[in-house]
């Protein structure tokens, strides 16, 4: 049972035609000039108008002006850790990007748009949620996670919509009720950038 607020963000579970996740990545490059927030395992995040990776800082409680993507292009997956070479000219497999970090980082990205992702919601969620739309309960930022884990510390909203958002709602991973349950999700298509006509 959930009975704690102890979001995460988005953890990959499987795919939402019942298929294993395999646990493919794209690559991408942060800036090299370094991006001024850190970037933790299983937040949201897109690519920005340098054609650079940064974090994505809407909430997602619409696809048009509080698009996760921004300006209604979406996003292009969840952040799952990078690679990078430190000062002492060691490479360097992290669980998040720590801000201002330069050179060369290659981050690692959940891009399928039909993966399914485990969340927790910021209050309870009845069995009747089931097929209606999340968001970000509070919008993503550099402080949104742990630099002790590498990990997200964001939860999604329990006050669902049917109008359109960030998530889909298809699962439950507690028991519906719970006092914060953890629950199934996936990306609505419009708020994803490859499954969105809009372009940067």
């Amino acid at each position: 049972m959930a009975t704690t607020a102890s979001p995460y963000g988005l953890i990959p579970v499987n795919r939402v035609d019942g298929m294993p996740y395999a646990g493919a990545t794209q690559t991408f490059l942060i800036n090299p000039a370094g991006t001024a927030t850190n970037l933790f395992y299983g937040q949201v995040v897109l690519i920005d108008a340098n054609g650079y990776i940064a974090l994505a800082t809407a909430t997602g409680a619409d696809i048009t002006t509080n698009n996760l993507g921004g300006n209604g292009v979406g996003a292009i997956g969840v952040f799952v850790g990078c690679e990078y070479v430190n000062a002492q000219g060691q490479t360097i497999n992290a669980q998040y990007y720590p801000s201002g970090t330069t050179g060369v980082v290659t981050a690692k990205v959940i891009t399928d748009p039909n993966v399914v992702f485990q969340a927790q919601l910021d209050g309870s969620g009845a069995q009747t949620v089931l097929g209606t739309n999340t968001f970000f309960a509070a919008a993503q930022s550099t402080s949104t996670g742990s630099t002790r884990t590498g990990n997200s510390t964001s939860a999604l909203e329990s006050t669902v919509v049917t109008t359109a958002a960030a998530f889909r709602i298809v699962g439950f991973a507690s028991t519906p009720g719970d006092a914060f349950t953890d629950v199934l999700v996936k990306f609505n298509p419009s708020a994803h950038s490859y499954l969105n006509n809009v372009g940067l």
